[in-house]
């Protein structure tokens, strides 16, 4: 196992991230099974895991905080808050209300006394920056967590951080969290240079693009499904699987030419996606996510592997560099685009301009 600094801040954590989103309710509902998995991993050399309070609705981090359970300070520990947590308008969100709450709860959740890295799992345009990283900052001082980062903020929204942080003195982010995969490249356009520019850590999710670059998803293969669309209980995740959508038509041409590719490098599709993700130069950590013993011993391998320039030329002639097959895959809409009366100026408004 390689091992590489978190950004700027000292830390070293393995190449490859133990994310714990298929543990639990999601995923592997064998508490005992997915405690086995997460420490197979750290024995193999893995000593960062990535989970969130939403996962399962919090038996994620139940699971983790069991499997850490001896060695917690051989193990970096990260997770994230924002997303809802139940009905109430308060139970989300980046306010420091909910930040200190749910922090708290994460806390007890994993059994420990602090989380090494506390990321807020998606923006909040609902919330001033200012407001969430003095939440942060407060964590900090108080012992509660080590560091702060993003996940999945646009390059505009990561520079603004940096920039309230240094004007206001706060703590800033250390460490971003997007979506990057053969599939899914837009990253490369922005995201990653300017968390090169900043010297933020990143922890890549989804490098296998959801399952679509396992092996299983190609042109001939029969009845394609995805476990993930029967168990999360998100309604948007219909929508990166679904055949009839022309991004993913896309994308299953790409994956049935990739596994050739990998197949002809003498490599598994699994070990050439992860592979590819640990190549980019901004990438801290490949972020793996298995729901069984199988899946997690099909990807571990891919920690040494390094990748030769005709092969990386080969995977650009099949999915552009910067390009998201899918535009639903970048994992993120921003506010302006999803709500029409930010985008459009209607005749009421018109009218009452003119007046």
């Amino acid at each position: 196992m390689r091992y590489r600094p978190l950004g700027s801040t000292g830390v070293h954590v393995s190449s490859l991230c133990l994310g714990a989103m298929m543990f639990g309710e999601w995923g592997n509902p064998d508490h005992a099974a997915s405690i086995g998995i997460i420490r197979t991993a750290l024995d193999a050399g893995v000593n960062i895991i990535d989970t969130a309070d939403v996962y399962s609705g919090g038996e994620s981090e139940v699971i983790v905080g069991k499997a850490i359970a001896g060695r917690r300070d051989d193990v970096v520990v990260a997770t994230k808050m924002s997303s809802p947590m139940g009905p109430g308008p308060n139970e989300r969100g980046t306010s420091r209300r909910w930040i200190v709450r749910a922090c708290e709860e994460s806390l007890r959740r994993l059994g420990t006394d602090h989380i090494d890295l506390y990321q807020v799992h998606r923006p909040d345009p609902a919330t001033d920056l200012d407001e969430t990283l003095g939440a942060l900052s407060d964590l900090v001082r108080a012992g509660k967590i080590r560091y702060a980062g993003s996940s999945t903020f646009a390059p505009s929204a990561i520079v603004q951080a940096q920039w309230v942080a240094e004007r206001r003195q706060r703590e800033r982010f250390v460490c971003e969290q997007p979506p990057y995969s053969l599939l899914s490249r837009g990253v490369e356009a922005d995201v990653l240079p300017t968390c090169e520019a900043y010297r933020m850590g990143v922890l890549a999710w989804s490098p296998l693009a959801g399952g679509w670059l396992s092996g299983r998803w190609r042109r001939d293969a029969p009845g394609l499904s995805s476990h993930r669309t029967r168990t999360m209980p998100f309604p948007q995740t219909l929508s990166h699987y679904d055949l009839t959508v022309p991004g993913n038509q896309a994308k299953l041409d790409a994956a049935t030419e990739l596994a050739r590719v990998a197949d002809e490098a003498g490599l598994t599709l699994i070990e050439l996606a992860l592979a590819f993700v640990a190549t980019h130069p901004a990438v801290t950590a490949t972020i793996i996510g298995p729901r069984t013993d199988e899946h997690l011993h099909s990807q571990l391998g891919a920690a040494d592997i390094v990748l030769e320039p005709a092969v990386l030329d080969r995977i650009d002639r099949i999915v552009a560099p910067g390009t998201d097959l899918n535009p639903d895959d970048a994992g993120y809409q921003a506010a302006v685009l999803s709500d029409p009366a930010r985008r459009r100026r209607t005749a009421v408004t018109a009218r009452a301009g003119e007046a």
